[in-house]
């Protein structure tokens, strides 16, 4: 109930702002489109509050909202939404939070839909998606791999209906000698595909032998040599000295597991990841000491996060950081516009543009973000 109440609240509150903005001509309409309803309706309001913080921040009373319910994977109440924002002669919209309603948005091409969506951030007629795009994820860390001089790369995703799209994903990388490694995400059968990559059961030959050629001499270095093996499980380095691996959850936990089972020696080869928002579950995984993934500011998503916990009493969903910068950038825009958007390609400038997520700009049609390195070890996230 009282999420209801708070919800209807704050709609009052956007629309009270609205009626002193009406008396002047230079009025930024700005829709949004989030679930209201449904299983995902507190990302919906996590949303709409994302965007009061951002309000109060802008401190501009032309700033006007008109958030609709686009509901979840219900084409019918997606399109009474969008349809409804038409009628207010809304031009600029925040959303749609879900890919699928893309397809859509064909039919509205008089309109301009920022989206949090991270999958695809090439700038379509009518849609720029500002997620933290795979793109961006894949050349900070090819970035990071060159700096670190890695030059024998995996990378590894699982076998499932995305697979096309990673693989599309990856065809420009800059990095040269590198090898693509599918893997089954069942657990059980994941550990026998990664024994192979890493040449693990030949590894564990060559220690089983040298423990035997060792336990029949007596010298001092052969014992010395003895009791370094006993904590050992494999002799011989792996083909590689990086990874990415290109997935979440608990498919990336059970790929980590089997990498560290294998013997992959973490002082050798480099692991990194994608789709990490400083989630601290990783840390529950303690077969890794050192996992390497690209993320946006921690500095300013912590900042971020305690003002929305002291004003709302609430934590935010990661997307409303998105849903917050989208609105700075729309801001931003129309203020270098004075006063005006007219299409889609007022949002491709030569400049950088700084916001919570850290820095990001247009390069060849694409939305891209300058992500930071960090590093997930002892419980902590640093920056690397």
């Amino acid at each position: 109930m009282f999420k209801k109440i708070l919800l209807i609240t704050y709609i009052l509150i956007f629309f009270n702002n609205n009626s002193f903005a009406e008396e002047n001509k230079n009025i930024l309409r700005v829709g949004l489109l989030a679930p209201f309803s449904g299983e995902y309706r507190d990302i919906g309001q996590s949303i709409m509050l994302s965007l009061q913080l951002a309000l109060k921040e802008i401190n501009d009373d032309n700033i006007i909202i008109y958030p609709r319910d686009s509901g979840f994977n219900d084409k019918q109440k997606f399109l009474s939404a969008v349809e409804s924002l038409r009628q207010e002669k809304v031009k600029i919209v925040i959303g749609p939070t879900n890919f699928n309603n893309f397809n859509y948005l064909n039919n509205y091409r008089d309109m301009i839909f920022i989206s949090p969506s991270n999958t695809n951030p090439k700038v379509q007629d009518n849609v720029l998606s500002i997620g933290v795009s795979l793109e961006s994820q894949i050349k900070a860390i090819e970035n990071f791999l060159i700096k670190n001089k890695k030059k024998k790369t995996i990378i590894m995703f699982p076998r499932n209906k995305f697979e096309n799209l990673v693989e599309s994903k990856i065809k420009n990388l800059k990095i040269k000698n590198y090898k693509i490694f599918k893997y089954n995400p069942d657990p059980k059968v994941l550990t026998n595909e990664i024994e192979k990559l890493t040449n693990y059961k030949q590894r564990k030959r060559n220690l089983i032998s040298r423990v035997k050629i060792l336990e029949k001499k007596d010298d001092e270095a052969s014992k010395i040599e003895l009791k370094r093996l006993e904590q050992k499980y494999t002799i011989g380095k792996v083909n590689f000295d990086s990874v990415i691996i290109i997935d979440f959850g608990d498919s990336l936990k059970s790929v980590l597991t089997s990498l560290v089972y294998s013997d992959v020696s973490q002082k050798d080869v480099l692991i990194t990841t994608v789709n990490q928002w400083f989630d601290k579950s990783i840390f529950l995984e303690n077969s890794i000491k050192e996992l390497y993934y690209p993320s946006v500011n921690l500095k300013n998503f912590n900042n971020y996060k305690e003002k929305f916990s002291k004003t709302y009493g609430t934590q935010p969903s990661e997307i409303t950081i998105l849903t917050y910068d989208a609105l700075g950038l729309i801001y931003y825009i129309w203020n270098k516009n004075k006063y005006k958007i007219n299409s889609i390609k007022d949002f491709l400038i030569k400049d950088k543009v700084r916001g919570k997520i850290g820095v990001f700009s247009f390069l060849n049609g694409e939305f891209i973000q300058e992500l930071e390195m960090y590093k997930a070890s002892n419980k902590k996230f640093v920056k690397f």
